[in-house]
Order: structure tokens, then sequence, then C-alpha cells
């Protein structure tokens, strides 16, 4: 066992998780004062259910012929070793390893939680707690915990192709002769969460007074708070998902830097020759849409071809927010223009820039095609099961709060709490 690289994959872990909670402030920021503790907690709340369902049954399914792993949880059944009825078989570092599975358990563990938290973006101001808390238990279970295992769970040969894997990777290899690239989650993370968003948006439908202008993000420095911790989380997200610490790690941290640095500067242009002036909000979710673009490709790319794509992710992803507008959906904080939209550009892109095997290196279209039915097929497969879900939520314990008290506030009628309590009645 490698401790390096044991170390490098735990702290780019607990990286991952700090995500999570900057995503909170991130969100919370963006919605009005009085909802402002219900946004928070969609995020905490699936850090707990998560990461309690990871660990019970959610990695055995991604990862069912990962390490120790077997179909009822990380080790035996619900995490008992049954062979030695103790810690003993959990410990265990095959033979050759590089790092503990348990370590990569942790890692995988912090992409699930933040797959669901995301989602929350869409319904912002109208959602109850618990119908929130029942979506995101069978969504993780019945669509990410699959997803993941088409996307992360592989094995590599000694000459770098796959021999075994979900059929994202390892099965369109064998069909084309390349398998789909998606080095930290374009696919399984940001579009599957963003089909999800668009699917919860349909279902719950419009804020009371949804209309261009109508809302404002009520706290912006919130914003710009929750945007650092994101870029600083991203870089275990990106950087530790090649599990050591060497040059694909470097390639994939510095372009995750150069992307989002892109992409906020084109988010800005576009705010500033649209709207005449540049926003605080504008920078932060720029800065999102290049983190989210350079997802899939950031091991497959040279630090040039990562600035042109943060450009082109800031700028389209920027014009993409104003969609729900004209197509009538009520995407509170953009998770679709953002997440969705970023994540697609992040994954086809691959199919023209990608080092060796896109369309500029190879002359072939062939990985453009295998990024395309990878990236709609994780669209698909989420949005048509988020919507079943979240309908028979609505149609039975109702998912969304009453009109009047979205108006009075949702945080008092759900939580009994208030973001900000300036002076006390007496």
């Amino acid at each position: 066992m490698d401790q390096g690289n044991t170390a490098f994959l735990l702290i780019c872990s607990a990286l991952v998780l700090l995500m999570t909670p900057g995503l909170a402030f991130f969100y919370g920021g963006l919605v009005k004062a009085k909802s402002v503790i219900s946004m928070m907690m969609m995020s905490f709340g699936a850090i707990g259910l998560v990461g309690v369902l990871w660990v019970l049954y959610g990695y055995a399914i991604a990862f069912s012929n990962a390490g120790t792993a077997t179909y009822f949880g990380i080790d035996g059944f619900l995490g008992i070793d049954t062979a030695n009825l103790g810690l003993t078989g959990l410990l265990e570092v095959p033979e050759g390893s590089m790092y503990p599975p348990l370590a990569f358990a942790a890692f995988q563990a912090t992409f699930a939680i933040i797959t669901v938290a995301l989602i929350s973006g869409a319904i912002a101001d109208r959602a109850k707690f618990g119908a929130w808390l029942i979506f995101a238990g069978v969504w993780v279970t019945v669509v990410y915990f699959p997803v993941a295992s088409w996307v992360f769970n592989f094995t590599l040969g000694s000459d770098g192709s796959f021999t075994d894997g979900g059929w994202i990777t390892y099965g369109m290899q064998q069909v084309f002769g390349v398998g789909a690239i998606d080095f930290a989650g374009g696919t399984a993370v940001h579009i599957n969460s963003g089909a999800a968003a668009l699917a919860l948006a349909l279902v719950l439908g419009k804020r009371v007074g949804f209309a261009k202008g109508a809302y404002t993000p009520h706290n912006p420095p919130f914003v710009l708070l929750g945007a650092g911790l994101l870029w600083f989380g991203w870089f275990g997200f990106n950087a530790g998902s090649e599990l050591a610490a060497d040059g694909v790690a470097a390639l994939a941290f510095i372009n995750t830097i150069a992307a989002p640095a892109a992409a906020l500067l084109a988010w800005l242009l576009v705010e500033k020759i649209r709207d005449g002036k540049p926003t605080s909000v504008g920078a932060a979710s720029g800065a999102v849409a290049g983190l989210v673009a350079i997802t899939p490709a950031c091991a497959s790319l040279t630090p040039f071809w990562a600035i042109v794509l943060g450009l082109v992710a800031g700028a389209v992803c920027a014009l993409a927010v104003d969609l729900k507008f004209k197509l009538g959906f009520d995407d509170s904080l953009d998770v679709v223009g953002i997440h969705l939209v970023g994540g697609l550009i992040g994954t086809l892109y691959l199919g023209f820039f990608a080092t060796g095997t896109g369309l500029i290196y190879s002359g072939s279209l062939t990985q453009l095609l295998v990024q395309a039915i990878a990236a709609f097929s994780v669209l698909l497969f989420s949005f048509v099961l988020a919507f079943a879900i979240g309908t028979i939520i609505e149609k039975t314990m109702g998912f969304r709060i009453k009109n009047e008290d979205e108006v009075a506030g949702i945080d008092t009628v759900i939580h009994g709490e208030e973001g900000y309590v300036l002076a006390e009645s007496r």
C-alpha cells in the first residue's frame, strides 16, 4: 500500500465533502431571506441521508466487484464482516493495491452526496423537507448508484484499456473501440443531477409570482463564499479522481484552475454586453459553470483547450439560464442552465478536443459518438425516473408546500427557524 496515495485520496475525500456545505452557502445566498434555512437544510439533509445509504448498500451497488464489496454492504450484510465478525476484513488491503478499499469507498461517497444536493436548487422556496428526503433516498438508490456503476466502476489493463466495468466505459469500448471519457463525473454527477432537477421543476410547478426579475439573491456574499468553497473542494473532485498523486492529477488540477477562470470572465462579458453591468453572482455562476464543464474533461485536455472550454461554457451557460423564462419552467437556481448544459458541453467537447482520440487529433467522430450516447442516455434515464418518483410523491404525500406558506416564508413553516433575527421582541 502506498501511504502517500492513501493520504492524497483521504484528503481529496474531505475536500469533496466540503463542497456540499459550500453548495449550501451558494444556494442559500441565491434564494430569498425567508428561504435560506430551507435551502441549506436540503444540502445538509443530503449529507445525512446519502452518507448512511452509501455505507449500507450504495457502494455495494455501484462497485459490486470492487475490493471486498458485496451487494448488501461495504463488507458482508449491512457492513458486518461475516467472515470474522469484526473489523479484520474491512481493514485488509488487497495485494498490489495502492490504497485501502475503504478510502475509495469514502471518496465515492462524497460524489453521491453532492450529486443529490445539486438537484435541490431547482425546487427552492416551495418543497417540503420530508418529501425531499424521500425523493433523495429513492432517486439515489434507483438512479445514482446504478449510473455511478456505469461510469466509475471499471478495471484497467496493463496497456491502459478497460478490461471490465460499466457499459459507458468498458461496454462502449468493446463496440466502438473507445469508451466514453468521464474522468470525474460530467455524466454521473452533472448531467444526472441536472436532468433530475428539470424533472422536479416540472413536477412542482412555478413559484408564486414567477417571472424574470421577480426574485433576486438575498445575500451575494454567501453566493461568493459558496462558490469559493466549491472551487476549493473541486480540486479534490477532479485531481482526486486519478486516485494517485501523479502527473495526471497535476493536469486535472491546473485545468481546474484554467477552465473556471475563463468561464468566469466569459460570463461577466456576456452580462456586460447584455445587461450593462457585470455582477458578483455572475462571477460565481460563471466559475461554477466552468467547473462543471471541466469535470469530465480535466485529464484529457491540454490547458489551452481547457481555457477554450471554459470560455464556451461560461458564455453558453450565461445565455442558457434564461431558457426557463422562454420555455416556462421554474428551475429556481439554474441547475439546468449550469449543471445540465455545462455537463453536456464538457462531455461533448471531448469528442472534438480529447487528447489522442478527439476529432482534431484522430480525424474520427467516434469519440464524439460515444460521448453523445453516454450523455443522452444518462439524461433520459435520470429525467424519466426522477419525474416518475417526484410525481408519485406529489400525488400521495404532497411535495410542494401551500402557496400561502410559500409567501409567508418556508423557513418558519417547515423548520420553525429564521435565517436572520436582528432583534428579539420583548
